[in-house]
């Protein structure tokens, strides 16, 4: 009886330490996300499923930050190139604090664009982890691609 209870234990913890992971609530239903800390504070790495629940009540400035231009995800409201985003600040939200997801064509000027807006003092960045590729390999269109 004691070993079965011993087991019991061991399992539960073991779940419970695999529950608590480095994914941090977004206030989305479904959407989590992934948090990566950098100078200045922190972005969230977000999937194509979070991405497409987010959307569905879009409450962001979203940002295509990709160069050259090979297209969109549908309702991107921005494109600015991500070697370029500090010298555009007057197309993002004044106000810091506001929401802002980027993404590229891989998820690597993208997750740049993150880090210099959170040098920057931007507190509420998202990045879509795979960026369009992502998005495209999970079935979904582009607009405006070649």
């Amino acid at each position: 009886m004691k070993r079965y209870l011993f087991f019991t234990f061991i399992l539960s913890a073991i779940l419970l330490a695999a529950c608590g992971g480095s994914a941090a609530p977004v206030g989305e239903a479904g959407a989590v996300g992934e948090m990566v800390a950098v100078d200045g504070g922190t972005y969230t790495n977000i999937s194509v499923p979070e991405l497409q629940t987010m959307l569905v009540e879009k409450d962001f400035v979203f940002v295509n930050v990709h160069i050259p231009f090979a297209g969109d995800i549908p309702n991107t409201d921005l494109s600015i190139p991500f070697d370029q985003v500090d010298a555009n600040l007057d197309q993002l939200p004044e106000d810091k604090d506001a929401k802002i997801v980027l993404y590229c064509r891989s998820g690597s000027m993208s997750n740049t664009a993150s880090k210099t807006l959170v040098e920057m003092g931007y507190s509420n960045v998202w990045n879509l982890d795979g960026g369009f590729n992502a998005w495209k390999a999970a079935g979904l269109p582009l607009e405006g691609s070649q």
